[in-house]
């Protein structure tokens, strides 16, 4: 129990959009608010949520608490990801490619918020096709939960089961 209340502790919390919505009614319009929230560790652990409420830090809180729920680990490798990947969601297309160390994170919108908070340091990225940030996150998402650790890959196929290796403090 105590585990996870520390992990609690070290989630970083990064709003990526905030939508208000109105639905017409008899009396005239009433207004909410939905958020898009990316949840991460900094040490390969993100995840997103959209909160709906009538309130902003109500909607916030409640994104806040979904993306905790969807949380994915994500293979890394020296600050970046180990391979190329390409994925799509909805209209939204994302392309990451891995960087040599000093790169930086070159994204934008909702991509650079999943790579700052899942801790990803030097990355190439690319969105294509729609802008929607639901769809773009989710996108990226879907693109970092489909990579493998490519020693962990390996050994699997030749059909000898190895643990991932445990990265060393400070790198």
């Amino acid at each position: 129990m105590e585990d996870t209340q520390l992990e609690e502790l070290a989630l970083t919390e990064k709003l990526v959009h905030i939508w208000r919505v109105a639905k017409v009614m008899k009396g005239g319009r009433r207004f909410s608010f939905s958020a898009l929230v990316v949840v991460g560790n900094g040490k390969g652990s993100v995840g997103a949520g959209l909160g709906k409420a009538r309130e902003i830090p109500e909607a916030i809180r409640k994104a806040g608490i979904i993306a905790r729920k969807t949380m994915t680990k994500v293979p890394m490798k020296d600050g970046t990801i180990p391979y190329t990947v390409v994925s799509k969601f909805g209209a939204a297309k994302v392309l990451l490619k891995p960087a040599s160390p000093g790169t930086g994170v070159i994204a934008g919108g909702g991509v650079r918020a999943v790579m700052e908070v899942v801790g990803i340091t030097d990355i190439l990225t690319k969105s294509l096709g729609s802008s929607n940030p639901i769809n773009v996150v989710r996108a990226t998402i879907q693109a970092l939960s489909q990579l493998k650790d490519p020693e962990v890959e390996v050994a699997r196929r030749k059909g000898k089961l190895v643990e991932p290796a445990e990265e060393t403090p400070g790198g």
